[in-house]
């Protein structure tokens, strides 16, 4: 197993750390951008029937409404990656907020298809930024030992938005619905006006007193903040221009790689694919109401991920993501299993593949990947290699999303979870060895590592 050592003394965590309550009430407040990003996905499952019977969504214009959203974040995901540089974390933040709240108002009063189309591009723009400004921001004010529990939070948050989405879609029409789904990124443009921005980002622009004051707000007034700024400017590349041609170089290459790989290995488990089948999954064990087995899947989301926040920092990325991955390939094995039998007297079956696919997801492949892409970068390509890796992830989420149906009629239903359950085990033997564990290591030990300046045992 690979691990990170430093090759210099670093300070202790425990001068840094005082009373963590501020620290969680930033991280909180950012998670309610990443909340709305969960309402968004949850949104189409309880809102297209209704769309439908309204009048305003019909069979062809349905699929464009589902799919507008990935359209969008394809296109949001490197535009964040450009602002966070140029503008800042929180800034980022703030526009995804205001750009959600904007498109599902769009949404709610809409009486035309078009309407509805901009809105769910606009929200999809504005998902695609989240999943990379606000990761980036959490791994850049959390304390190197809570940052795998806090960065964590991005993913419980989206898990909770999208069980928020299905709750409400049970007794709110889809323009109610959609107004529901704008309060939490309304929220957010109000609480983001009163935190700092990173240090880091501040550092690079040279505002070192913002830093400082940026630091002390977030640690407490009895943290030792000139020191962990000082610490900060020690890993620091204060070079002001970057440039994609700098991805040449090995230190910069081997992390990219690595976090574009995980990126892309999220989408090829078949997570879309095992969401698409929850509902007849279920009609099949005698569930008739679809918008119970979607809230009975969302509280499973829910809880897995919850106990994903608690482990990551003791049982480490790397591990729980093995384990996860190993849970999935063995839960894809199963859903093979039950389409190639298809018979109603093993529906258990399938609810058994449906349920531990579920936990092994949310227990590593859900959460990591985002927290892995915040960690491995230097400060200073944080945000275009965020961005590539956002748009990696939404790229490859589209193509298995469009390509599903011919997958299905060349390897049949059988056949094509076996094909996940296959790159469900190439992602466990990539992660097994090219990726470092990062527990327990300051962001600037991490780039240390890449840059071969840190020992490995």
């Amino acid at each position: 197993m690979e691990s990170l050592e430093s090759g210099s003394p670093r300070l202790t965590n425990s001068k840094f750390e005082s009373s963590p309550t501020r620290l969680y009430l930033a991280v909180a407040c950012a998670c309610l951008c990443t909340l709305s990003f969960g309402f968004t996905i949850g949104y189409s499952s309880p809102a297209i029937p209704d769309l439908e019977k309204a009048g305003l969504l019909d069979g062809k214009s349905q699929a464009w409404f589902g799919s507008l959203l990935t359209v969008g974040a394809i296109f949001g995901g490197p535009f964040a990656g450009y602002c966070i540089e140029r503008f800042g974390r929180k800034f980022t933040i703030t526009l995804s907020s205001i750009i959600f709240a904007t498109g599902g108002m769009i949404i709610a009063n809409a009486n035309y298809v078009s309407s509805l189309y901009i809105g769910r591009f606009l929200v999809g723009w504005a998902s695609g930024q989240t999943t990379v400004c606000v990761p980036v921001y959490i791994a850049e004010i959390a304390t190197k030992s809570l940052r795998g529990f806090l960065g964590s939070c991005v993913q419980l948050s989206v898990t909770i938005g999208i069980l928020m989405a299905y709750m409400g879609g049970m007794t709110l029409g889809w323009s109610r619905l959609a107004v529901v789904g704008s309060v939490p990124a309304l929220a957010t443009i109000i609480a983001m006006y009163f935190l700092p921005e990173t240090p880091r980002w501040l550092l690079m622009k040279n505002r070192r007193q913002a830093a400082l004051s940026a630091l002390s707000n977030i640690r407490g007034p009895h943290a030792a903040v000139e020191e962990e700024c000082r610490d900060i400017e020690e890993g620091l590349d204060n070079q002001e221009s970057f440039s994609f041609a700098e991805f040449q170089k090995p230190e910069l290459l081997r992390p990219l790689c690595i976090s574009l790989a995980i990126m892309a290995f999220q989408q090829f488990s078949g997570i879309n694919a095992v969401m698409f089948y929850t509902v007849s999954i279920f009609n099949s064990a005698g569930f008739k109401k679809s918008a119970e087995a979607t809230v009975i899947i969302g509280a499973v989301q829910v809880v897995a991920t919850a106990v994903a926040c608690v482990l990551m920092d003791r049982a480490g990325r790397r591990k729980l993501l093995i384990i996860a991955g190993s849970v999935m390939v063995f839960a894809c094995g199963l859903f093979g299993l039950y389409f190639m039998i298809n018979s109603q007297n093993v529906s258990w079956l399938a609810i058994t593949s449906l349920v531990i696919y579920i936990i092994g997801f949310s227990l590593g492949w859900g959460p990591i990947p985002m927290l892995v892409m915040s960690e491995i970068f230097p400060a200073r390509a944080r945000g275009t290699a965020s961005g590539l890796a956002a748009f990696t992830s939404w790229f490859t989420a589209f193509i298995i999303t469009k390509e599903f149906a011919f997958l299905n009629d060349v390897f049949g239903q059988a056949g094509t979870f076996w094909l996940f359950g296959a790159c469900c085990l190439f992602a466990v033997m990539f992660v097994n060895k090219h990726l470092p564990e990062t527990k327990g290591k300051s962001l600037e030990d991490i780039e240390l590592y890449f840059l071969g300046r840190s020992m490995m045992h």
